[in-house]
């Protein structure tokens, strides 16, 4: 299997997917149209990427049949593309979420002792322990989550360490198959994130980026914060709406840590021009969280699982693109000896009768002598079509339709 790798990876995946046999061409450079030239030149069956963006000219390149994302989001690939032509797309979920987690307190915690402010006067030479002394401390202090994936919930176990009472609003809890009482750090559930906000001192975001999310943490949610709060956003930049936050930073009095910005460069260097970024009570990194040596081995192991399981059983772990639910409407159950050309002489007839195959699950008795196949299909055959399947081979046993 052919790897091309278009982004900064740790040796040991490199490692990793050569002992599975797999074919790597390591070009982390690539990007925009030469990446498109790469899919083609180099035959890939299979691209490895981080921040690249994977667009559709690349989908449809060459000859992709997976594509994995080496962390834990995938809004830069062109999902819908990937699905039209049946690329799996997958992820590495929860690795990076204690880096991340890691990287959240260090600038709620920068935010409170005003740690940069601290070493930028020192080395200019002045000494101001009288100002540097004012600081409200985290103890008793609320910590508001928007979101309680892996990384809200690294995020809980270092609150409690810390002291502080935790409320949060997820969609995880929406459904009430789970329950913020039954989490083993003890929580506050809030009905919005605007309820959040209210009861936060600190408010920290950790939602995924996608169509309900984009924009969500707008002037309704931001001017609910207390002033002199705390505000810190390692998720994306769309979630949050920038300008609304720079408003309350100026009218509030608000501290805020950002990891994530509207307009970053596209590569690991470049110039850097954003508003928000130099307001004094806001402290900005380099878009970093995940990137810890721990974090990136993790991903790194991860990324050659899934790989290696895709090339030895054709199934893909962490997949995000397959259909939650098929336009399947009917099931056709056929007991049939395990002989050749059962199943093609009723995937023939359903053809003709235009019904079409969703799924098929072929699943073997012991000794190998019959089978039963179970045909997930977008409609009903005729009672007569079924006769002729039936009746038109000798290896039918039974079959049966089921409405689903």
């Amino acid at each position: 299997m052919k790897v091309l790798v278009a982004d900064k990876f740790e040796q040991s995946g490199i490692d990793g997917l050569k002992a599975a046999g797999c074919e790597v061409s390591y070009q982390p450079e690539l990007k925009d149209d030469a990446l498109t030239a790469a899919i083609r030149e180099t035959a890939a069956d299979v691209l490895v990427v981080r921040s690249t963006g994977v667009t559709g000219p690349m989908l449809e390149a060459g000859g992709l049949s997976l594509v994995v994302r080496a962390g834990a989001g995938y809004n830069t690939i062109d999902v819908a593309t990937a699905s039209k032509r049946g690329i799996y797309v997958s992820n590495c979920p929860g690795k990076n979420a204690i880096a991340v987690a890691e990287l959240a307190f260090a600038l709620i915690l920068a935010l409170d002792r005003r740690v940069p402010d601290n070493v930028a006067e020192l080395r200019a030479g002045t000494w101001n322990k009288k100002e540097y002394s004012n600081a409200r401390g985290l103890f008793g202090r609320t910590l508001g989550l928007l979101g309680y994936g892996n990384i809200g919930q690294e995020m809980a176990k270092r609150a409690h360490a810390f002291g502080m009472p935790i409320v949060v609003w997820s969609r995880r809890f929406a459904t009430g198959r789970e329950h913020v009482a039954n989490e083993p750090i003890p929580m506050r559930l809030a009905k919005s994130p605007a309820e959040v906000a209210a009861q936060s001192d600190v408010l920290s975001v950790h939602l995924a980026l996608n169509a309900d999310t984009k924009g969500l943490v707008n002037a309704s949610v931001l001017d609910r914060l207390k002033p002199g709060s705390y505000f810190v956003n390692t998720a994306r930049a769309e979630v949050v709406d920038y300008a609304a936050l720079e408003k309350v930073v100026r009218e509030r009095d608000i501290r805020v840590g950002l990891d994530v910005f509207a307009a970053e460069p596209t590569g690991a260097t470049g110039e850097f021009k954003d508003a928000i970024a130099s307001l004094r009570n806001v402290y900005g990194t380099h878009h970093i969280g995940a990137s810890t040596d721990q974090a990136q081995e993790a991903i790194a192991a991860e990324t050659v699982r899934i790989v290696k399981s895709y090339q030895d059983t054709g199934k893909v772990p962490n997949v995000v693109n397959l259909a939650k639910k098929t336009p399947a409407t009917h099931m056709l159950v056929v007991r049939h000896c395990d002989r050749p050309g059962v199943l093609a002489h009723v995937f023939e007839h359903l053809r003709k009768g235009q019904i079409n195959v969703q799924e098929t699950e072929n699943v073997i008795f012991e000794g190998a002598q019959a089978a039963v196949a179970r045909i997930n299909l977008d409609g009903a055959p005729a009672d007569a079509l079924l006769k002729q399947i039936q009746d038109g081979n000798n290896d039918i046993l039974d079959l049966h339709l089921v409405t689903i």
